[in-house]
């Protein structure tokens, strides 16, 4: 039997998908002890009791100086950022998304232009937004806002245009305006890949807003790695990192959940 036909159950494919993790845990845990063995006071990977301590002291343990439960405090600043920036990208992507994909007119206007914008480094441009906008909230939202709305408008334009073309010709025939064709043919349709478009999205927003507040803020996630790197701290960086990891992941895994509970023929048409 060839490899390609070759299916697993239930409960080797949960096997499978644990195993991986099992054994990143294990080599960690290995390689901490091998070098604590030779060296009890090694930072670089602290052992399993010293990331639950600080687990403890980051989450559950008010701070001395604030009373401020940093883990939270942190996750709130970061979370309003990068919620406030996908919200308007989102906004802005379904607007010139529809109107690349549908308007041949606006597409000669505008699918060149973004092309070329997508193509920016986007952390480039974070230097010009701190002079341009200051250090506050505003040059943080805008950094994530200008890296992923491109490729959104992108995909988003293409999906329209890959809708049957008869599905067009056949609400003109029955008497559809353009703005009608627009709200009862293509967004029904386009809004499920937009939730998929945010999904792919999640991992370059997250790179935005830690570089933003790694290098001007005074809260957040990457404000607070950035912070204890000068200390050594990877017992609370890799906390963070693996926290950061989490929250992308529940982010992706509500957004399937909406897309099946709102569009449940989107993945029976796939």
């Amino acid at each position: 039997m060839r490899l390609v036909n070759v299916r697993p159950d239930r409960g080797t494919a949960l096997f499978l998908a644990i195993l991986p993790f099992a054994l990143v845990i294990l080599a960690y845990v290995l390689g901490s002890a091998e070098r604590l063995s030779a060296n009890p006071d090694d930072k670089l990977l602290p052992s399993l009791v010293s990331l639950g301590d600080a687990i403890i002291k980051v989450a559950f343990t008010a701070d001395a100086r604030t009373g401020d439960y940093l883990l939270w405090t942190d996750t709130l600043a970061s979370l309003e950022r990068l919620f406030s920036a996908l919200a308007i990208s989102t906004a802005i992507a379904l607007l010139v998304g529809v109107l690349v994909g549908m308007l041949p007119i606006v597409r000669s206007f505008l699918a060149p232009f973004v092309a070329m914008v997508s193509m920016v480094p986007p952390l480039a441009l974070l230097p010009i937004l701190f002079i341009v906008m200051g250090l506050g909230e505003a040059s943080k939202i805008a950094l994530i806002t200008i890296g992923i709305t491109p490729y959104l408008i992108r995909d988003l334009a293409m999906r329209v245009e890959e809708l049957p073309r008869e599905q067009m010709i056949k609400a003109q025939t029955l008497g559809a305006s353009t703005w009608q064709m627009a709200l009862r043919v293509v967004l029904p349709q386009i809004l499920p890949r937009l939730m998929d478009g945010l999904r792919l999205s999640l991992g370059p927003a997250f790179l935005f807003l830690i570089a933003a507040e790694a290098i001007a803020s005074d809260s957040g996630l990457g404000y607070r790695i950035f912070l204890v790197r000068r200390y050594l701290a990877m017992d609370v960086i890799l906390p963070y990192v693996a926290w950061i990891t989490l929250l992308a992941v529940a982010m992706d895994f509500a957004l399937v959940r909406a897309r099946r509970f709102f569009f449940p023929w989107f993945g029976a048409a796939k």
